[in-house]
Order: C-alpha cells, then structure tokens, then sequence
C-alpha cells in the first residue's frame, strides 16, 4: 500500500512517497517540502501505472551526453552525409555544451525555450531549428524507452526561419554565363534548364544521357561534406528522368564527345567527381565577373552607369531556380516542375517558387476577362 511519510533532513522536514513499482519491488520517491506535493505525485504516479504509462525515476537520471552520443550514432546510418554533418555539428557545438550534464529529468520546457530564445538571438534561424530538433529528437527516444513520461522540448516556439529571395537569370543572361563558363558551359545549361541539384550532375556519366530521346536519367548524388565526397542515391532516395531541350543535348554531345560510356561527363582534375564551385575564387565566379564587367559597359554604352551590378551574383543552386522559372514561363504547371526539380510533394514547389506563380493569377483573371467577363457583358447589354 502507497504511503506518504515525513522524515527529517539538515535543511529540515521533507515528505517521502513509499510506494510499490508495476513489478511489485518496494521503493520511494524522496524530497518533497510539503505533503501536498507528494500526495499530488502519487496521485500522479498510482494514475500513470493504471494507464501503462509508468517511468522508473531512476531511468530519468541518464544525462543527454550519455543519450545523445548513443543517438547519434543510430543517426549515421539512417541519414544522408549532408544532412548528417549538419545534425552532427549542431550537436557538438550547441547541444552538448548546453545540455550534456543534464539529466533528461531535469529538463523543462522554460529551460528549452529559454534556451531556444537566447540562441535565436545570435544565431540564424535555420541552425536554431537544427540545433533544437536534435535535443527534442534525442527526448523523444528517451519517451519511446520510458525514461520519460513526456517529452518537455515539445511545443517551444522557434524563431522564424528568413527565406532568401530566390535569384533568376533571363534566358539571354544564361546564354551568356554559359558562354563564359567555356569548357563547362555545357553544365550550366543544363543546371539552368533542367534545375539538377549540384551532386546530381556531378555524378552524371556519359551512360546516363539518352541523346536520341533526349533525356537525362539522374540515379547517383555526389555530395561534398567537409571536403570529401560521398557517393550515394538521390536525396528522395528514387530515381528520375528529366526532358532536355535540344540545344542542350547539342552542347552535352559535344562534352561527352571522345568519353566512354561510364566516364564522368565533368571530371575533376584528379579525374574524381567535381565539387560544387565556391563563391569567391572559381570556375563560376569568374563567370559571372566577366558578365557582369560586359553587362556594366553595353549598360554604359547607352549614357546608365548603374550603381549595382546589372547582372545577378548566381551560384550553381541559383541556376536550379533559373530552371523553375523558364520553365514556369514557358507554360509548365506545378506538377511538371515539381517532377523536374525532384521535389517530395507539388506543395514544396509552390513554397519555394510563390513568387514565380503569382504571375499565373494575373494570367487566369485576364483569361476569365475574356470568357466569362465577354459574356457578362454581352448579356448586360441585352438586358439593358
């Protein structure tokens, strides 16, 4: 039988909770400074065993370094390098330094938000979410092992996330990159016509083209992480095809000409899978210099000195939106793009490109203009 017990200690008169475990072993929960607290704790208690849901408090003794680390490693074999390197970053910098010597216990949730607030204040939105998802994820195991009753990191507000404004270039502003871009102009239309991911291309071999049918079968990603580049299936985990333009298929035989079937389409120079390109100091960098030098002077050749370069600053993932937007233009539907682009679901493409399909609702008021808005009119008039 459950029972509620004073005892004194040097601090003075503490509550005690003598009670039996769903196994029957004899123990107690100490510590209480009132008998409320501990009649409320076994009244709790006597309610959680009843409904299955009973946690040893011993178990809630285990810290998040001890948890964490065991986590960690499940994480390694599930996860993509890429987004591994991130969860694995986030944990050593801001988690464990945090949190390590905590026991889950003595977690809250005003200590988490707490936490969370004052990370937002110098971090970006994006590593906070990161960050937090790796201690909530870690107490969440600890709930699915019953070493918590509940998770407390569940339900604190995060900072919201700033979205970069999505960078286009026209087709004309293409054409030119990839004139610039020389031996990998080939690359940069099909990054910007095609909307491949970096690793994806990277990855490409001669093999993967279909010359005749025009198209591209994309089924290996070449990530880069920290340095080294891992090789491994597409970030949906499935394969997909994707329609070229003919001009492109023109510009990719002429790369792959002399290649054999299994060769890499744009090799690095020790023959290994190219890495993405960096902001300062590359192939594409350069690019864009000499394109904006040449825009800049026909800009001035006309009497404007523009006082910001006339054109865009692109990196190699800016040329995957330059796809959405050619190809949105060009009269593709949002299912069509999110099949190019490889997107989960057609609601993660209207996410990214809003801004591209807000020129369809113009388009559909203008059509209804003409259809529905003729015959209003006409019957109007009749009316009248």
């Amino acid at each position: 039988m459950a029972k509620v017990e004073a005892y004194e200690t040097k601090s003075g008169k503490r509550w005690r909770v003598r009670y039996r475990t769903p196994d029957r072993r004899q123990t107690d929960k100490r510590g209480f400074r009132t008998k409320r607290d501990a009649e409320q704790w076994l009244s709790e208690n006597e309610v959680s065993k009843l409904r299955g849901e009973y946690v040893a408090p011993s178990l809630g003794k285990a810290t998040i370094s001890d948890l964490g680390a065991l986590w960690l490693e499940r994480q390694q074999g599930v996860m993509k390098p890429s987004a591994f390197h991130s969860v694995e970053s986030a944990w050593r910098v801001h988690v464990l330094p945090r949190w390590g010597s905590t026991s889950i216990a003595d977690i809250s949730y005003s200590g988490v938000q707490a936490w969370v607030t004052e990370l937002a204040g110098r971090r970006k939105g994006t590593l906070v979410a990161t960050a937090y998802s790796v201690l909530a994820r870690i107490l969440d195991d600890a709930v699915r092992d019953r070493r918590l009753a509940a998770n407390p990191a569940r339900g604190v507000k995060l900072p919201a996330r700033a979205r970069r404004k999505n960078i286009y270039l026209t087709a004309e502003q293409l054409h030119d990159l990839a004139v610039e871009s020389g031996r990998y102009g080939s690359l940069v239309l099909l990054l910007g016509t095609a909307g491949l991911r970096w690793g994806e291309a990277a990855a490409l071999r001669v093999g993967d083209i279909d010359f005749l049918k025009r198209r591209v079968t994309l089924h290996e990603n070449a990530v880069t992480v920290g340095g080294d580049v891992h090789l491994g299936s597409l970030k949906s985990g499935k394969s997909r095809a994707v329609a070229l333009p003919a001009f492109v298929v023109e510009e990719l035989s002429k790369t792959c000409r002399g290649k054999a079937h299994g060769d890499l389409i744009w090799p690095a120079r020790d023959g290994c899978h190219l890495g993405p390109p960096s902001s300062h100091d590359s192939w594409l960098s350069g690019a864009v210099d000499r394109c904006q030098k040449a825009a800049t002077a026909a800009r001035a050749e006309e009497g404007d000195e523009p006082t910001t370069p006339v054109f865009p600053r692109v990196t190699a993932h800016a040329l995957r939106h330059t796809a959405a937007s050619l190809a949105i233009s060009a009269g593709a539907n949002v299912k069509v793009v999110q099949r190019m682009l490889g997107h989960a679901s057609a609601a993660m493409t209207l996410d990214v490109y809003a801004d591209l399909f807000d020129d369809d609702l113009t388009g559909v008021a203008d059509k209804l203009d003409v259809t529905v808005g003729k015959m209003w009119a006409e019957r109007s008039s009749a009316s009248g």
